[in-house]
């Protein structure tokens, strides 16, 4: 076994491996950049280091400054994490000039799967069957369109050495060809320095299965089952559960034997993932190869039991694999839910700031979160928005939703937009439920974007409950002659979205009774003033919210949605619809960055005429390219930033006349 292991990563996946390596008793090193000095994984390591400035290209991704650091330490062996070096087989054949372990495969297998056009061929030869495309590598965008003709629309546009969702752009007409091609290739320079692309067939509405495989170096292969990973948002998982309930245990066991094959025909060892798309009629094809710890790994280890990392240390020491395929049992059902600082209501656009405030569920049998970050840190522009994986176990799907969906009701952020909101109503989507899903989901269920804004009557009406029992309670709490025996009367106009109730409420002080209609409500609840997280009990029907104070109101959230309680007196809510409104000035000339960015291009010029959708500029932040497209016809009248810029949230971009 190791001496000492380096991580040579950040974040939740750094996190991840320290606690698996204090498992093992394993001393453990973090290395950080400029700007990590203070982050969770440095916190939790026993010793770090520092191995450079805040972009990854001049720190994760130095394999230098990494190996260097090892030696320093007098670290033995390397665990890679995901992204950064953890796919790049140079480093692995420097590790081993230096004797250094690296814990994961070997460098050709690397080489070979991180190649998407080599990995392709290979996999094809191998007997694994692969989706129709041209494999060659193409050198620009008038060949990627003629290609694109030939084998037929729509097509996936891909970065060979690509990741992530990252250098992958889906191409439906001609006219899409260019814009995606270039798009990718900027994307995959950026990422990985490698902008080699080709061309597949994009097969309409799959399902994204992935098979989780262990080889170890005395040729014991076995695999543990599979994730679904169909819902997507720009070719990036965030939400996937295993099992999956469209895999039938034949496809199953079909799936897991064509990922043994490959991985046996190229020699692998360690924790490895083949993933495939398998259309409706439930024929697959091999997609690619991830020769790393996969970042949705938790659901495997939550249904089978096993610990990927340790599998991993215990592979790269020379241990053989304990567990044969026949032992391999998959128990439950697991979901894990990605959260990241984005905003949903901008497109997703990146969020960056301190985590002002972060409240997470306590981990038990049925919730574990995994998370590189902690409250009053910081979400920076360098990297990854991640800030955690939160995962469910249950005996059975249904059980693991509403474990899920109650763990995210309890997750709390302020300080920086993030998609709690959205994951939550994905969870409890019809469709989802109903395992009716594909990579295409999250198109066909918001085709005009997502907004948390309340458009049910029925939830209009259990928000609004919530805000009257909070105002009467809160002033119950601030009136000088309360005692218990008060009985405190008062009728109240909740307004939501548009959507008004009137509700008759009546204080007791040990509970809240409130009259809507000719119903009767009973309200109580656990609400402290100024904790963000309350539970309320409506009807002996239990809810959870987020609750923010705001001027005549309540900011709550819960279960998707996210909308503005305005709560008044009878008197004040009809004297209030006799007020004018205060004008606001129209920003609709100002084009202004929606997150700090790097601006990669900018692509009109002063005095040009612009249609609605026109693309601007593209921004780069957290490693992902934006296209800024106009929102309106117009004419530009000045560009206020120009190539390499960097700009920060809300800086104009360029003003139209």
């Amino acid at each position: 076994m190791f001496n000492k292991i380096l991580i040579a990563n950040r974040g939740e996946i750094a996190c991840r491996i320290i606690k698996t390596c204090k498992k093992l008793k394993i001393p453990t090193v973090a290395v950080y950049s400029d700007v990590d000095s203070r982050a969770l994984h440095v916190r939790m390591a026993d010793e770090s280091i520092n191995i450079g400035k805040a972009p990854s290209s001049e720190s994760y991704l130095l394999s230098e400054n990494i190996i260097k650091a090892c030696k320093n330490v007098g670290a033995d062996a390397i665990h890679p994490g995901y992204g950064f070096l953890s796919e790049n087989y140079t480093f692995v054949n420097e590790l081993n000039r230096e004797g250094i372990a690296f814990i994961g495969p070997q460098a050709e297998p690397i080489r070979v799967m991180g190649d998407k056009i080599e990995s392709k061929i290979f996999a094809q030869k191998a007997g694994v069957n692969v989706v129709p495309g041209h494999q060659e590598v193409i050198v620009n965008s008038k060949d990627a369109i003629e290609i694109s003709k030939n084998i037929g629309f729509p097509v996936m546009i891909k970065a060979s050495a690509g990741g992530g969702g990252k250098g992958m752009r889906i191409a439906k007409s001609i006219d899409e060809v260019e814009e995606a091609f270039n798009s990718s290739i900027n994307e995959a320079k950026s990422s990985f320095g490698d902008d080699r692309i080709f061309i597949e067939k994009f097969i309409e509405k799959p399902r994204h299965i992935e098979i989780q495989i262990l080889a170890d170096s005395h040729n014991n292969i076995i695999h543990l089952g599979e994730r679904e990973c169909s819902i997507q948002r720009r070719n990036q998982k965030i939400i996937e559960e295993s099992p999956s309930p469209f895999v039938s245990e034949s496809l199953r066991e079909a799936m897991g034997d064509q990922a043994k094959k490959l991985a046996s025909s190229i020699g692998y060892t360690s924790a490895g993932t083949v993933e495939f798309i398998v259309d409706q009629n439930k024929d697959f094809y091999f997609l690619e190869m991830n020769t790393r710890l996969q970042v949705e790994h938790p659901v495997t280890e939550l249904v089978t039991g096993i610990d990927l990392v340790e599998e991993m240390i215990r592979i790269a020491a020379g241990e053989e694999i304990k567990l044969k395929q026949e032992e391999v049992i998959i128990n439950g059902w697991a979901i894990e839910a990605r959260i990241y600082a984005e905003d949903p209501e901008r497109n997703f656009m990146p969020s960056t700031g301190v985590l002002n405030e972060y409240l997470v569920p306590e981990d038990t049998d049925s919730i574990r979160n995994d998370t590189g970050v902690y409250e009053g840190g910081e979400i920076s522009i360098y990297y990854d928005p991640m800030i955690s994986k939160l995962c469910s176990f249950g005996k059975d799907r249904s059980e693991a939703l509403l474990s899920m969906e109650s763990a995210l009701n309890k997750h709390y952020i302020r300080g920086i937009r993030n998609n709690i909101n959205f994951l939550t109503a994905i969870v409890r989507n019809k469709n989802f439920i109903s395992g009716e899903i594909n990579t295409g989901f999250i198109d066909d269920e918001y085709p005009k974007g997502y907004s948390p804004k309340i458009n049910k009557e029925k939830y209009a009406l259990l928000f609004s409950l919530a805000g009257a029992y909070l105002h009467t309670i809160e002033h119950f709490h601030t009136r000088s002659n309360a005692t218990k025996d008060n009985f405190y009367e008062k009728t109240l106009v909740v307004n939501v979205e548009g959507y008004e109730f009137e509700f008759k409420t009546y204080d007791r002080q040990d509970n809240i009774i409130i009259e809507y209609k000719d119903d009767i409500i009973s309200v109580d609840s656990d609400h402290n003033p100024g904790k963000p997280i309350t539970n309320i009990n409506i009807n002996n029907n239990n809810y959870t919210f987020k609750i923010e104070k705001v001027i005549n109101g309540y900011t709550v959230s819960g279960y998707g949605y996210s909308s503005e309680l305005r709560v008044l007196s009878k008197k004040a809510s009809k004297l209030a619809k006799h007020m004018v409104s205060k004008e606001t000035k129209s920003n609709e000339k100002l084009v202004k960055c929606p997150m700090p960015g790097l601006v990669i291009s900018v692509d009109v010029e002063e005095g040009q005429e612009v249609e609605i959708g026109d693309k601007l500029c593209t921004i780069e932040a957290m490693k992902m390219e934006n296209i800024i497209r106009s929102e309106f016809s117009g004419k530009i009248k000045e560009i206020h930033c120009k190539s390499s810029d960097s700009l920060s949230s809300d800086q104009i971009i360029l003003e139209f006349l």
